[in-house]
């Protein structure tokens, strides 16, 4: 289960890696605003401090949880572990509140932020779970 939690956690800081460049690198093109995140180009100046900034939390997370797995893989389970298990949590949880305002159709068509929301969630709740079976 300690092989399972870090390769979860790996591809949860990969998600949250990748969302880094799009919000904070790319978002200015029409293929990473209009396609990945259905912001028609009209409203990216409106949105796109909140994409820059929204980025960089992304990027601490991803950054945070491949630091507790490195940690833990050099031999320091205890810090390790414990930085997976916050970042986890927290990617978990900003999941969840994707997905709740994914169904309120805050600022989408309702459905349309379901791939993140999943994306988000789901590699972080196979880390957690396997981290609550160690």
């Amino acid at each position: 289960m300690i092989t399972l939690a870090q390769i979860a956690a790996s591809a949860a800081a990969a998600v949250h890696l990748l969302a880094f460049v799009w919000e904070t690198l790319l978002f200015r093109r029409p293929s990473v605003h209009e396609d990945v995140f259905r912001i028609p180009s009209g409203d990216v100046a409106a949105v796109r401090m909140w994409a820059f900034n929204v980025g960089f939390y992304n990027l601490f997370l991803g950054a945070g949880a491949l630091m507790g797995v490195a940690l833990w893989r050099a031999g320091e389970d205890t810090v390790g572990r414990a930085l997976v298990l916050y970042t986890c949590l927290f990617m978990f949880l900003a999941g969840i509140a994707l997905f709740v305002s994914d169904r309120l159709a805050m600022s989408r068509p309702r459905g349309a932020g379901l791939v993140g929301a999943a994306a988000q969630c789901a590699p972080a709740l196979i880390a957690l779970i396997a981290l609550a079976t160690i």
